[in-house]
């Protein structure tokens, strides 16, 4: 047998290099690259074998190890999956803050790899620094805390153990029903240590992401169902895009006259003007989505996890003969609310149910008048919202009207958390598949700027904005930095509302007077931040970095941003000054927020009582 003696980090960056992925006969080459931050436990390990391994992967320095995880991650979901990066980190704090980013991934569905170092197989030099000891069980280290949020861990504590877990890491990463985070622990001596791998490791490995198609006897079940049901609607989640089921999902829904509403996920497979386009679904959804969600008697999920945003807790459904078909390749996904599990591939199973029904002479009994005349109340609300003047200075809404007609085509918007998430789905109109990035699994704060980062790694001949509030601006934005460093150019548009206006919004909407969530100054020695708006200047708190900033206040300092920023080659930031509490909310939605059964204020009791009386419409599976 021939070998190669390497050591376990340098045979690890051998074998990311020859994986390959293959979906409907196209190959590509899974890992783009490696995005690293170096410490003491990796960077004499992965480092020395990234500096002098002769390889096909790009390095990328992070700024902050949940920041590049976040790119890694976006970059992943742009490319649909069959893309990756790895992500490389030290031991203790460095391997801690991928955490985040992790569950950022596996809620996602998103494959990522991370290569934390951890501290010493052979236990000689320890405690070293920054580890984490449990005086109940030696072999607990600080990357123990990823096994949640991983959907594959494992700590190599031997050169040769490398051979099986790399295996079963890509087993995992181009599982579409399984993948998410893969995290191999990777101690710090090891990584050094040298075996004589069997050459035949590095071989060129082709992954076959194979369609998983839907079976005979749940095809006939399916269609049957369909058959008897009069007013179906789709819910079109992430998976139509990570399978290509765009087109297909326009010609089914075409085909049988069934309207479409989507997921944060799910939007832009269909463009907003399709006649069949309902619109956003659930809690940040649409008028027209939401009514015919109310009145339907069969919902077809497919793609989506089915998560509280769009069923709005378990409540947008309430014809009483309702039922669910749920189409995804997991079956957890597949059969939530206890639907008819569909365990299949999207696009594979919309062509074969699309077969099966025109058998059946199938026809949905939807008015296309009636569709198109919700879709034009729909519509001219959200002009409506797009036009909205406030004395005061620009509304989140408006500001969105003018950057639907400001921005290209072509370019993608980048979202996650806050109030604007809310807004884009409901009002932002996509044009496009893949033009609306929104992280909306975890809804993590922070990841816009990062995602933005990823997202033009993925598309660098577009245009990429990521739309994030002061608030979530603050909590994480370093990869901005690494934007010019590696010459990809974001541009962020930044809605100063000073504060965490979402969660002062939803706060005040159950009873209370608002307490905490804006950014203020003390009032004296109370309890309160009560003061007078913090003064924050954005726009030059980017130009420090290197990246070209403009300040907007009115609708035509936004014309004029906009259209010069697109001339820069550079990073650039917006600051755009918003009104708090200017953004959309409602249209016959819900949201299960618990509120106290005791309390000093009545509006809290009688917040309290509204719930109840909502919990008891939802559906209690």
């Amino acid at each position: 047998m021939n070998t190669i003696r390497l050591t376990m980090a340098q045979a690890l960056v051998r074998f990311l290099d020859q994986q390959y992925i293959m979906l409907d006969d196209k190959e590509k080459k899974f890992f783009k690259g490696v995005m690293g931050i170096f410490g003491h436990g990796n960077v004499t390990g992965i480092g020395e074998a990234l500096e002098r391994e002769d390889h096909g992967l790009t390095f990328i320095q992070g700024k902050n190890e949940q920041g590049m995880v976040h790119a890694a991650t976006a970059y992943a979901k742009q490319k649909n999956r069959l893309e990756a990066f790895a992500c490389t980190t030290s031991i203790g704090p460095g391997a801690l803050n991928m955490v985040t980013a992790a569950g950022t991934a596996t809620v996602n569905r998103i494959p990522v790899l991370l290569l934390p170092g951890d501290t010493f197989a052979c236990r000689q030099p320890d405690p070293v620094l920054q580890q984490i000891e449990d005086s109940s069980d030696y072999t607990i280290s600080a990357n123990d805390a990823f096994k949640p949020v991983s959907k594959y861990w494992d700590r190599i504590i031997r050169p040769e153990q490398l051979m099986t877990a790399a295996l079963q890491a890509m087993r995992v990463l181009t599982d579409p029903a399984e993948t998410g985070a893969v995290t191999l622990c990777l101690p710090q001596d090891v990584q050094t240590e040298a075996y004589d791998y069997p050459a035949e490791f590095f071989r060129k490995r082709i992954h076959h992401m194979d369609r998983r198609s839907i079976s005979p006897a749940t095809l006939k079940r399916a269609a049957e169902l369909i058959s008897v049901k009069k007013n179906p609607i789709i819910i079109a989640g992430g998976g139509v895009h990570y399978s290509f089921a765009a087109g297909a999902l326009a010609e089914f829904a075409e085909k049988f006259q069934i309207p479409v509403t989507e997921t944060q996920a799910g939007k832009s497979a269909l463009p907003w003007n399709h006649p069949l386009n309902a619109g956003a679904i659930g809690v940040t959804g649409s008028l027209t989505a939401n009514r015919l969600a109310r009145e339907a008697d069969l919902i077809i999920a497919v793609g989506t996890r089915l998560a509280d945003f769009p069923t709005s807790s378990k409540q947008a459904f309430q014809h009483p003969e309702v039922e669910l078909i749920g189409i995804n390749v997991n079956s957890m996904d597949a059969m939530k609310m206890d639907g008819l599990s569909v365990v299949a591939d999207a696009k594979a199973a919309l062509l074969a149910l699309s077969e099966e029904l025109e058998k059946l002479h199938y026809m949905s009994s939807h008015s296309l008048e009636r569709l198109a005349s919700l879709k034009f109340e729909w519509d001219r609300e959200v002009d409506r919202l797009f036009e909205q003047d406030h004395e005061a200075g620009l509304s989140q809404t408006r500001v969105l009207g003018e950057l639907t007609h400001l921005l290209d085509d072509q370019s993608v918007i980048v979202g996650a958390a806050g109030s604007l998430p809310g807004d884009l789905h409901r009002v932002w109109r996509s044009k496009t598949p893949k033009d609306y990035h929104l992280e909306y699994g975890f809804s993590c704060m922070g990841y816009e700027v990062s995602g933005a980062f990823g997202v033009k790694l993925a598309e660098p001949d577009k245009e990429v904005y990521a739309m994030c509030g002061d608030g979530s601006f603050l909590m994480l934005h370093s990869e901005l930095l690494t934007s010019i460093q590696e010459r990809k150019k974001i541009t962020i548009l930044l809605f100063d509302n000073h504060g965490f206006q979402c969660i002062h919004n939803l706060q005040r909407g159950h009873g209370s007077d608002g307490f905490g969530n804006e950014f203020r100054f003390r009032s004296g020695e109370s309890n309160q931040l009560a003061g007078d708006y913090l003064t924050i200047d954005f726009a030059k708190y980017a130009e420090a970095l290197g990246v070209k900033a403009y300040s907007v206040s009115t609708v035509e300092d936004l014309h004029s941003a906009i259209k010069r920023s697109k001339t820069d080659t550079g990073s650039t930031l917006i600051h755009m000054k918003v009104i708090p509490g200017t953004n959309t909310d409602g249209y016959e939605s819900w949201w299960r927020v618990d509120v106290p059964e005791v309390s000093a204020s009545e509006k809290v009791l009688e917040s309290h009582k509204e719930m109840k009386e909502n919990v008891k419409l939802a559906k209690k599976y």
